[in-house]
């Protein structure tokens, strides 16, 4: 698995214009193909009069997924443009459309292969990415008297605190980069005194 990647740090849209054509681009974060063809969807929906609505996006940890398309505009001027830019920025789980009313003015081949993979940066500037890093999901299980202290101490050491779950036991769920977990048993054993539990569980990523 990837160590980390970068995606977008919220949906939303950045629009420029060129030439007299406007460029609205459309950036949202996706979990899957499925919600990649819903956003594409959804933006054309929303401009239904546009001469174009051309599409990239990236999926997997280590872009294992990638689609574009021209929609109309000479092959690879628009949509490549647009994943090369994402591929470039290093970007994963990210949908792209970039919808464009023509203005009067031909671009040329090169002005839209600059206007499609521009605007995306643009965006991708605008709107803010974030770095996604893997970590090992582990459970701590500790009795109710010390959880509360050792669930602030967590959090006070930074570590990433997934889930709390109450029983007859208290269950911690925390990601922790492979890295960290021999110092981080020995600090558990510190911490509680030897009381608590520990298992290591799959991968996931989360915030770096």
């Amino acid at each position: 698995m990837q160590e980390q990647y970068r995606t977008l740090a919220r949906e939303g849209v950045h629009e420029t214009e060129i030439n007299r054509s406007r460029f609205l681009c459309a950036l949202a974060p996706v979990a899957d193909e499925r919600e990649a063809q819903e956003f594409v969807a959804r933006i054309r929906r929303e401009h239904p009069t546009a001469t174009h609505n051309c599409f990239a996006y990236v999926l997997g940890a280590d872009a294992s997924v990638q689609k574009a398309s021209d929609d109309g505009e000479p092959g690879g001027t628009a949509g490549v443009p647009m994943l090369q830019m994402l591929l470039r920025r290093e970007m994963r789980y990210v949908a792209a459309v970039v919808t464009r009313y023509y203005g009067g003015v031909k671009l040329g081949a090169g002005g839209l292969i600059r206007a499609y993979g521009g605007v995306v940066g643009e965006a991708l500037d605008a709107l803010g990415t974030v770095t996604r890093q893997r970590f090992r999901l582990a459970t701590v299980t500790v009795d109710h008297q010390r959880a509360g202290k050792l669930e602030n101490d967590l959090r006070a050491t930074g570590r990433a605190v997934r889930d709390v779950r109450y029983s007859e036991a208290v269950t911690i769920e925390i990601g922790l980069p492979d890295a960290d977990v021999p110092a981080f048993r020995g600090w558990l054993a510190d911490a509680t005194a030897g009381t608590a539990s520990f298992a290591l569980g799959g991968e996931a990523y989360g915030d770096a």
